[in-house]
């Protein structure tokens, strides 16, 4: 007879209480991810609500963020045509134009007349001197009576003038944009249409028809704004037109206006710099050449390579007194290698004193102390990177192979060997891969803790961003700390490859 197969109860009940996971339902493991899915959902919902993100991006002004994304590779010609009462009209440019000192561009075309025209000057007042024998009283006027004294209206002078004006002024933008201004009347043409207004030489401006998409006032009789999009804008004023006129590239990168090359192309510069004749009698053409470029008044290379050359020995040196820091410290943090409970306890306290606070707090901190410059940099990055690396170089220890510390305690080796033949070999390649990185890391954080005072090329960036002006500067130091972390992560990843053993990737 044969015997059944079949567990009995009591051995599926045993079965169930050792693996209870093999008896869930189907459906318990189908509702596990929906339940997952349903949190996450509720999540983003309440993220979207808690930080009013859609409020946010219904508010935000884009275009303003387009036309700084498209200063950092651009820049703008600002001629302002200013229209007298009787439009009779005047140019100028911005002060330190990029066109130098005398500005005439081919895209702005002028017709000028000799007039002879009257103009109301303010005469001057005349001043009598107080009376001896008269009395002084700081009450004005009419005073007692409740009431303020009206002031005289200002006396004016007529004067005849001959001079030359500009009747008539172009500015072509591009092909599709350009703006004409003359006896009065400012007519805009953009992507087809035309746009007139009429001004009054004072505060007024009037549209001659509707306003086009390009086109917005606030309101009547204020200022018209005309957004040509990456092309420039202009702003149009009752008794001004200011034009604003965006080019692709960086002005005067190498040579501002006020040297001697400015103006040249590139095959001018290189035959004076090798065969012209000398420009300044004591040094080369070659010389003065690199002297104008490092002293450039509009992009301050000397300046801005000083500042990044002190970003990068300041992420150097605080990385590198953090390391020899932590070192010694991490040793007495090391449950395994320091027994004492009360000396583990107190540096590991130490040390997450000194990384909770954030580099950047530190940086604050140290500014005040120090006053602003590098020093308070490399302070913070040191203070904050012993704190880190000494307790990333505490787990290390603590996570080594006994086996080797045993095996050089085995015959008999000194406490101070047994830790440089037992444990460092194994930790040291470890060690130097962590402060490499922190080391790459810090060139990114000093620029940021920079801006505080705490000196480099933070600082310069942050000074240029004020300006709201300078944001072609901006996008060149951006670039060059870039440039900057590229070489050195290549240089960190290549060192701590060579360390850990893997070929360089």
């Amino acid at each position: 007879m044969i015997a059944s197969t079949k567990p009995s109860v009591l051995e599926m009940e045993a079965i169930a209480a050792r693996h209870p996971h093999l008896l869930r339902s189907s459906s318990e493991k189908r509702l596990k991810p929906l339940l997952i899915g349903i949190g996450v959902v509720a999540y983003l919902v309440f993220s979207w609500w808690f930080f009013s993100i859609g409020h946010v991006l219904a508010t935000a002004n884009w275009g303003i963020a387009g036309t700084y994304l498209a200063d950092w590779v651009s820049y703008e010609i600002r001629p302002d045509i200013e229209i007298a009462p009787d439009g009779a009209m005047s140019v100028s440019y911005q002060r330190n134009s990029p066109l130098g000192k005398n500005p005439a561009p081919k895209w702005v075309s002028l017709e000028r007349h000799t007039v002879t025209r009257t103009i109301e000057l303010p005469a001057a007042d005349k001043v009598e001197k107080p009376k001896a024998n008269s009395s002084f009283s700081f009450m004005a006027p009419r005073a007692a009576l409740g009431k303020t004294a009206e002031p005289a209206p200002r006396p004016t002078l007529n004067q005849s003038r001959t001079e030359e004006i500009v009747t008539r002024a172009v500015v072509i933008y591009d092909r599709l944009t350009r703006i004409e201004v003359a006896d009065k009347l400012v007519t805009a043409s953009h992507a087809g249409e035309t746009f007139r207004m009429t001004v009054d030489g004072g505060a007024a401006v009037t549209p001659l028809g509707p306003l086009p998409q390009w086109a917005t006032q606030k309101r009547p009789g204020e200022k018209i704004i005309l957004s040509f999009g990456l092309t420039g804008w202009a702003e149009v004023e009752g008794d001004e037109v200011s034009i604003r006129n965006r080019f692709f590239g960086w002005a005067n990168f190498l040579f501002d206006a006020n040297s001697p090359f400015f103006g040249k192309s590139y095959g001018e510069v290189a035959s004076l710099m090798l065969f012209g004749e000398r420009i300044d009698p004591h040094r080369s053409n070659l010389a003065l050449a690199w002297n104008n470029i490092l002293y450039n008044a509009e992009w301050q290379h000397l300046d801005v390579w000083t500042k990044l050359l002190q970003t990068i020995v300041m992420a150097f040196v605080g990385t590198l007194f953090a390391s020899l820091a932590a070192f010694p410290l991490c040793f007495l943090a090391a449950r395994n290698i320091t027994p004492s409970g009360i000396a583990n306890q107190a540096i590991k306290r130490f040390f997450d004193f000194l990384r909770s606070v954030d580099m950047f707090i530190w940086a604050l901190f140290f500014t005040r102390a120090f006053g602003p410059g590098p020093l308070a940099g490399i302070s913070a990055i040191f203070f904050t990177d012993t704190g880190t690396l000494g307790k990333l170089y505490s787990e290390a220890l603590e996570n080594i192979d006994d086996k080797q510390r045993e095996g050089v305690k085995s015959v008999g080796a000194a406490p101070i060997a047994v830790q440089r033949f037992g444990v460092l070999p194994q930790v040291l390649p470890v060690f130097a891969s962590q402060a490499l990185y922190f080391w790459e890391s810090n060139t990114r954080s000093a620029t940021i803790i920079g801006a505080v005072g705490a000196g480099g090329i933070g600082l310069k960036l942050w000074e240029a961003m004020r300006t709201n002006s300078d944001w072609e500067n901006v996008a060149y130091m951006v670039l060059l700390i870039l440039m900057v972390v590229f070489i050195f992560d290549s240089i960190s990843n290549a060192c701590r490859s060579r360390l850990m053993g893997r070929k360089v990737q």
